[in-house]
């Protein structure tokens, strides 16, 4: 059983930046991989960034360049650094992880680009 606690999301315009961390807690057993998603309304849930436990990166094209994931191997959490925004990143994020024994989800946080 592994707990995923996200940071607040929040408004933003567009070309400007936001930072998501999320950090796991409880039974923290072998990371095979952590990052986010998201989802806007009517849409169904897609893979934003996700990081291995080896440290390896994947980003889904819409974000390449503009957005990085990081992970804190000490600490198993994760952080996106969001920059350049648009309003189509508009989405909630929510925090992924899965290990071994299973998958974690957070509860999510809403995410808003617009002027």
């Amino acid at each position: 059983q592994v707990q995923l606690v996200e940071s607040e999301g929040g408004l933003v315009r567009p070309g400007g930046p936001l930072r998501l961390s999320c950090a796991a807690s409880g039974y923290i057993w072998s990371m095979h991989v952590m990052g986010w998603y998201r989802q806007a309304p009517g849409e169904e849930r897609d893979m934003v960034a996700t990081v291995t436990g080896g440290g390896n990166p994947t980003y889904v094209d819409s974000v390449k360049g503009r957005f990085t994931i990081s992970l804190d191997f000490t600490t198993t959490s994760v952080v996106l650094q969001m920059d350049s925004l648009k309003p189509e990143d508009t989405a909630v994020y929510c925090c992924y992880r899965r290990s071994v024994v299973g998958e974690s989800w957070g509860q999510g946080t809403q995410v808003t680009v617009s002027s």
